[in-house]
């Protein structure tokens, strides 16, 4: 493809995520471009790296290339963030905007008296701008100035910072086949600079994205896509062999893998969760990665009549409830417009409802382990405090758990373990 056609189909694909939030939709950024891909066979990989380059540093400036768009008089829509994004973070002048946007087949439309301007004015000058307020500056909702705040304190411009940056690779390797430094060394191997992750003591990190699932590794059941943050909250469970377990908010069960290791695949899990696509995702990886202690279910609701059937029994519950997902923006950019008041207070009635019906499978000396991918305290600290607040039987042990990217390295993750008695 012609850069400019590269351009006009980055444009395009922004286009159709606009299209599916204005209409209620919820799908995610990732899933939004993926479809415009396979509807788009003819592009080539080369290509789809570049489109989704630029579609994914539109979403993470997003706030900001709409500042300086309004302030120059253009529309802050997915042409003008493109055309922006190639001027004050692509370093692209007048005559590279010129040659981009020709009006040939494929490529954008001829530029604006009203762009042209505005490039001449921009080029060469930073994305950035001293006059910009703290929320644009850095990359978040202004609503959530005195929540970040409270949390973060001086830290936020970091933390900020950090959640705006593009997640490194992180996996984890499963012990039930093999050690981290086979694993280290197989990726060596094929030419992918692996690292051990400093929290995780099962963690391999990669800077250097390559074909891993090509790998003979991969195919073997080696490892999985895991950040290290979630391969902490899924060591808070501490499984042993033979515990009866339940892992609540299963989803595509990358934590269950690891609680299946932690239990050297013997005992019990149960894998529930609400959306059945999602477990479905997880059959495939279990088979690759020799598990067969995990028996997955479709819950209707949190309040399923099989949560009823498994009272009192379980050693412990993993809650990975729903949330805001504050703490993946660097992975889930386009979270951050969908980052409502309305959708946090959704959530936390959600999480809230989970909380009171999993509570029910913990027996008497069993945990049950909270945990978030938010850093937001109406999410995790305040959720757990009126869970406590209401249910005597529970006491919290140990610190809970806190991870940002900027002190971490890893998303932003919480964690609390509360023991029955």
């Amino acid at each position: 493809m012609k850069p400019g056609a590269r351009i006009a189909s980055a444009m395009e694909a922004l286009e159709e995520m606009e299209t599916n939030w204005a209409e209620g939709g919820r799908a995610p950024a990732d899933a939004v471009l993926n479809q415009y891909f396979r509807q788009r066979r003819f592009i080539g990989s080369k290509d789809r790296g570049e489109i989704s380059r630029v579609v994914y540093a539109v979403l993470r400036n997003e706030a900001a290339l709409n500042w300086q768009l309004d302030h120059g008089g253009l529309p802050s829509d997915p042409r003008g963030r493109v055309l922006a994004e190639a001027v004050l973070l692509g370093g692209a002048g007048l005559e590279d905007m010129k040659a981009l946007c020709d009006g040939q087949q494929y490529c954008p439309p001829r530029l604006s008296e009203p762009e042209l301007d505005w490039i001449k004015q921009q080029a060469g000058q930073p994305l950035l701008a001293a006059a910009m307020p703290p929320s644009v500056r850095h990359h978040f909702p202004e609503w959530l100035t005195p929540r970040l705040e409270s949390v973060l304190g001086d830290q936020l411009p970091a933390a900020m910072a950090a959640l705006n940056e593009e997640a490194s690779v992180d996996l984890r390797v499963n012990t039930l086949k093999t050690s981290r430094d086979e694993v280290l060394g197989a990726l060596q191997d094929a030419g992918l600079e692996p690292e051990p992750t400093p929290h995780s003591a099962l963690g391999v990190r990669l800077h250097k994205r390559g074909a891993l699932f090509a790998t003979e590794a991969f195919r073997a059941g080696w490892f999985e896509m895991q950040d290290e943050g979630s391969q902490l909250v899924a060591a808070l469970v501490q499984a042993k062999p033979g515990d009866k377990g339940v892992d609540f908010c299963a989803g595509a069960g990358g934590k269950t893998l690891a609680l299946s290791a932690q239990m050297e695949n013997r005992g019990r899990i149960l894998a529930w969760d609400t959306a059945g696509k999602r477990l479905g995702q997880m059959k495939p990886r279990l088979a690759r990665a020799g598990v067969s202690n995990v028996q997955a279910r479709v819950l209707k609701s949190e309040r399923d009549n099989v949560v009823k059937r498994h009272r009192d029994s379980a050693d412990w519950v993993l809650l990975d409830v729903p949330c805001t997902g504050t703490g993946t923006w660097r992975r889930s950019p386009d979270l951050r417009r969908r980052t409502t008041p309305e959708a946090l207070a959704e959530v936390q009635t959600h999480q809230r409802a989970i909380l009171e019906s999993a509570a029910r499978l913990v027996k008497s000396g069993g945990r049950l382990i909270y945990a978030t991918c938010s850093i937001l305290p109406e999410e995790n600290e305040q959720q757990v405090e009126a869970f406590l607040n209401g249910h005597k039987l529970f006491t919290r042990i140990g610190e809970d758990l806190r991870l940002y990217p900027h002190t971490h390295g890893t998303d932003g993750f919480y964690g609390a373990v509360l023991k029955k008695s």
